[in-house]
């Protein structure tokens, strides 16, 4: 191990932004999300400079001042100790779609809330989507990725459901989520995949985001008001 300092929580909030922080049934319900995030942060430093082959979860509970065993408490694999910070864009994502102004348009809702969600407004979130590039890129990682991604769509679901209205075709919602989150899922794969890959400017995650989603979501029938419709 290197003497650099792992960040904290703290350190890197815009990569926390969008873990469970509203809803908070206990203490011992937000305990074990500050602890698990502790790991995942952990972790994701190490990965990020060693690999995930390179990394073992004996090292990341020892830099993350936690046993061994309670490391296997909060995760089953050395690999999912990072699913807190992969998820934690795309929850943010979720989170302002659902609280987007109701007079707008849903694609323009998710649109925005995708280049808000992705933004790097300051260093702190910078160095979040550096750290992000890495854990996209390390092929030990692909399996944790496409989990974060099915639950992002499943929790998509009842939120594009309700903005959306009753009468609606479920199977139209189901095919909306599926291709909204897809869409950002194939952004953030291209942008991570680029040699430079931008934080600013239309090569950046979030206006590449839009525009993922405005090519894949354009032809659907739920959003030309056709929906259900034979």
């Amino acid at each position: 191990m290197t003497d650099r300092p792992v960040p904290t929580a703290d350190r890197l909030s815009p990569l926390a932004q969008g873990l469970p922080a509203a809803a908070r049934p206990s203490l011992t319900d937000r305990r074990r999300a500050e602890t698990q995030l502790e790991i995942a942060i952990t972790a994701a430093a190490l990965f990020a400079e060693r690999g995930v082959e390179g990394t073992g979860a004996e090292e990341i509970a020892r830099a993350s001042g936690v046993a061994l065993r309670t490391f296997y408490r909060y995760f089953r694999t050395k690999e999912e100790a990072v699913a807190p910070l992969l998820a934690a864009g795309g929850r943010r994502w979720l989170e302002l779609v659902a609280a987007g102004p109701a007079e707008l348009p849903v694609p323009l809702v998710l649109e925005r809330a995708a280049v808000e969600a992705l933004a790097a407004a300051d260093e702190r979130a910078v160095t979040a989507l550096r750290w992000t590039r890495a854990l996209l890129t390390d092929p030990g990682l692909r399996r944790v990725w496409q989990g974060v991604h099915q639950d992002s769509e499943e929790a998509l679901v009842p939120i594009l459901a309700e903005r959306c209205g009753a009468g609606v075709d479920p199977l139209e919602v189901r095919l909306a989520a599926a291709a909204a989150t897809a869409a950002i899922r194939v952004a953030l794969e291209t942008w991570a995949a680029a040699e430079d890959a931008p934080t600013e400017g239309p090569q950046a995650p979030g206006p590449l985001a839009a525009r993922c989603l405005r090519e894949l979501t354009a032809g659907l029938r739920l959003w030309n008001g056709e929906a259900g419709r034979d």
